[in-house]
């Protein structure tokens, strides 16, 4: 085994409290490649080719976990890794079985009417024609994701914060 990762594994054997620091690369081993996201702008003024590119490039609805995702649900259920800080939008995490996930970047499994608020899945955006629309207002619906010119949630950056001052090992992958 390289020297490195005895090194590691040294270290996460030893520690009770790491957290993990993830993005794109993560989830590149399932499929997805890592993709530049649409800023809100364009979401606001060409929603159907905001969504004809959602859906075919971000929505990969197929995609499984992969061992780094199973792995970390695995060092959180034996109380190793207290939190997974994802900037992926794709469920993987919490598909393999992590329970404490911090999305920074949101969910293609959340949706939202922009109108009434009414909640949508994913199968239902993947689904739609162009640019869904609530069956109930008729209003756009925004996948719960954030764009570029749009801000992260406060409480999940507070939360992220807190997890990595507390860690004793930050992991980032």
């Amino acid at each position: 085994m390289n020297e490195k990762i005895k090194k590691l594994k040294e270290i996460i054997d030893g520690t009770d409290n790491l957290v993990f620091f993830g993005g794109a690369g993560v989830s590149t081993e399932s499929g997805i490649p890592p993709e530049t996201i649409v800023s809100h702008t364009f979401f606001m003024k060409r929603n159907k080719d905001f969504f004809d590119f959602y859906k075919d490039k971000m929505m990969a609805l197929d995609a499984k976990p992969n061992a780094a995702h199973y792995k970390l649900a695995e060092w959180e259920a034996q109380g190793k890794c207290r939190a997974v800080v994802t900037q992926n939008i794709d469920g993987l995490h919490q598909m393999a079985g992590s329970k404490n996930v911090l999305e920074l970047h949101g969910s293609i499994h959340r949706n939202y009417c922009m109108r009434c608020g009414k909640f949508f899945d994913a199968a239902y955006v993947k689904n739609s024609e162009g640019a869904p629309k609530c069956d109930e207002c008729g209003g756009l619906i925004k996948p719960d994701v954030v764009l570029y010119e749009e801000g992260l949630d406060e409480n999940v950056i507070s939360k992220t914060i807190h997890y990595i001052s507390q860690a004793d090992v930050l992991i980032i992958g």
